[in-house]
């Protein structure tokens, strides 16, 4: 199951787009003292002598929790050549170990109630389960056994290369809207590996083996590379003496340094475009490389996280008003930024043009917005607006063991801390419309961009109808 990278605290990735309304403005207000003395979430954190890191976030309203391992490697960590191997790997975990078969890891959780799954993007590779605390015990002792057991046959490998292969058919090849996605990508970034699609070129895919699978588990899958995180009906007192008992035997060893490509000077505008007879209505997209939290010497991450909620954050957004509700001219419209990734991000803005409009003018009225808040600024009151949206949706996440899980496993393995998470809020909080204008400035420049454009094709005098 291939995902894309969580964003914390954004309306992007995994964070469900929560808007306000007025019956849940008390809770809202009500809530907000513990978000801004920096107690977002409660968490507490230790780390075993092994080295894995271990994060427990307690929620005690119903007798279950939220169990996930999540490993410092992701489809940006493969060797040239093996874009893909990560996401094989997730596959093959799967499939057992010695003292538990093939199939039986899934079986075994959905006897005892509850339910698993497993992830991986550029940056980390996760697997969790949900189950009732008293079972908790159950799919730790297996999760830790196939961190460091994990054994699979040729027959295997070959058989779930072929899910494989299917899976990116079905996903990726028979829609359009990813192949041109990847092909955006591939455009976006000149160097660093992010240009790769997760799941993998097919043809390099059909290259695997088991032995480069293996030599990958071997090289990255340790406790020294992974964060252990246990969400819900539990303490940090009470999961210490479980994660000893587990995981502190598992053996640590040297994992190799995060030595990327990185990205060398943009300096030109580049086009994309690309049509389908799928297509049934274009798309148009513009995106800037622009830093994460972990790389921002610049101090413009924070306001790309306010600037994507002015100019793009749903229906009351800039770009939703202008284009689609005063000129009409598009049907929906915003903006996404994320900045939980290990390297430098992007943000992106999108639009998909009205029927019949036209759309190098839906381009225009893009940048026409750009603009004017460049000239303009930021009010006082829009600035307000969106910081409470951005606290609020805060709120909700913690209502979610799964969200927070996936809050803190983005953070944690893109190379930020706890406390990074957890002072987030007070953190955008104290942005300034100033610091935003800045930010939208040094990013949203016509040099760094790459516009997309994903068209129907245009039918021939032969084609039957779609």
């Amino acid at each position: 199951m291939t995902m894309r990278p969580a964003i914390p605290f954004s309306n992007n990735g995994f964070m469900p787009i929560t808007r306000l309304v007025a019956a849940v403005g008390a809770l809202v207000v009500g809530a907000t003292a513990a978000v801004e003395a920096g107690e977002t979430f409660g968490a507490e954190s230790f780390t075993l002598d092994n080295g894995l890191q271990v994060v427990v976030v307690s929620n005690h309203r119903a007798p279950v929790v939220h169990h996930a391992v999540w490993y410092r490697v992701g489809a940006a960590d493969e060797r040239p050549g093996e874009s893909g191997i990560a996401h094989m790997l997730e596959h093959m975990m799967f499939k057992g170990t010695a003292t538990v078969p093939a199939g039986e890891f899934s079986k075994i959780v959905s006897r005892n109630g509850g339910t698993d799954n497993a992830f991986t993007s550029h940056d980390y590779t996760g697997y969790f389960q949900n189950i009732a605390r008293d079972r908790l015990e159950i799919v730790m002792e297996m999760e830790a056994d196939r961190m460091v057991n994990l054994a699979f046959s040729d027959k295997d490998f070959v058989t779930e290369r072929d899910v494989v292969l299917e899976e990116r058919r079905s996903r990726t090849d028979n829609r359009p809207r990813a192949l041109f996605s990847e092909q955006v990508n591939a455009a976006q970034y000149l160097s660093h590996p992010y240009r790769l699609p997760i799941i993998g070129w097919e043809h390099e895919i059909r290259g695997f083996d088991r032995d480069a699978a293996l030599a990958f588990y071997r090289t990255y899958y340790v406790p020294n590379n992974a964060v252990l995180m246990v969400i819900g009906d539990i303490t940090a007192a009470e999961l210490r003496p479980l994660a000893e008992r587990y995981f502190a035997a598992l053996k640590s060893r040297p994992v190799p340094e995060r030595a990327r490509p990185q990205e060398p000077p943009q300096r030109a505008a580049r086009r994309v475009e690309m049509t389908d007879a799928r297509v049934a209505n274009p798309e148009w997209s513009r995106g800037y490389i622009a830093p994460s939290y972990r790389t921002d010497p610049d101090g413009h991450a924070l306001a790309l996280d306010v600037l994507t909620e002015i100019l793009g954050g749903g229906t009351t957004s800039r770009l939703y008003q202008a284009l689609v509700v005063e000129q009409k001219i598009a049907d929906q419209a915003g903006a996404n930024y994320n900045g939980g990734t290990y390297d430098p991000t992007r943000f992106a803005i999108f639009a998909m043009p009205r029927a019949g409009a036209d759309p190098a003018a839906v381009e225009a009225a893009v940048e026409a917005e750009i603009a004017r808040l460049i000239t303009d600024g930021v009010g006082d009151d829009e600035l307000a607006r969106v910081k409470f949206g951005i606290k609020a949706r805060t709120i909700y996440a913690r209502d979610s063991l799964y969200m927070i899980a996936r809050i803190f496993g983005g953070a944690l393995t893109a190379g930020l801390t706890v406390d990074d998470v957890e002072s987030w809020p007070r953190r955008i909080e104290a942005v300034t419309a100033a610091q935003v204008v800045a930010a939208a400035k040094a990013m949203l420049r016509p040099e760094h961009a790459v516009t997309g454009l994903l068209l129907p094709a245009a039918a021939s005098p032969d084609s039957p109808p779609s």
